[in-house]
C-alpha cells in the first residue's frame, strides 16, 4: 500500500512560481521588481490564482530563489517593528538596522523611481 501526502496547493503553486523565476531571471536583469511582477501576473493568468494570493506566493518563491544568492538573512526572531537584525554568514557578524533608515535611504530616495508598492 502507497501513502502519499496530502496534496498542498499553495506549495504546488509556490514551485511553479519558483520554476518561473529560475527560468525568466535574464529576462530583467537588475529589476527583480519586474521579475516578482512578471511571476505574480503568470500565477493570475496562467493558473487561476486570485492577486492577492498570487503575490503571498510570488513572494515566498522569491525568498526561496534569492536564498543562495546573498550571505545576509533577516533574524526575524530578534527583529522588531522598528529595527531590521541582519546577520551575515560569512562573517557569524550581526548588523542593526532602524526600519526608519531604510526608509530613508532606500524607500524615500529620490532614485526609487523604479521601485513599486506591491500588496
Amino acid at each position: 500500500m502507497t501513502f502519499s501526502a496530502p496534496h498542498d496547493p499553495h506549495s504546488t503553486m509556490q514551485g511553479i512560481a519558483l520554476a518561473f523565476l529560475q527560468s525568466h531571471r535574464n529576462t530583467h536583469p537588475g529589476c527583480d521588481q519586474a521579475l516578482f511582477s512578471r511571476t505574480a501576473a503568470h500565477l493570475q493568468h496562467d493558473h487561476g490564482v486570485e492577486a492577492e494570493q498570487a503575490h503571498v506566493i510570488a513572494g515566498r518563491a522569491y525568498g526561496e530563489f534569492r536564498r543562495a544568492d546573498g550571505r545576509y538573512r533577516l533574524d526575524l526572531a530578534n527583529s522588531t517593528d522598528s529595527l531590521a537584525v541582519l546577520t551575515d554568514s560569512a562573517s557569524g557578524l550581526t548588523y542593526m538596522v532602524p526600519v526608519a533608515a531604510i526608509v530613508r535611504l532606500i524607500l524615500a530616495a529620490p532614485g526609487r523611481r523604479h521601485l513599486r508598492l506591491v500588496n
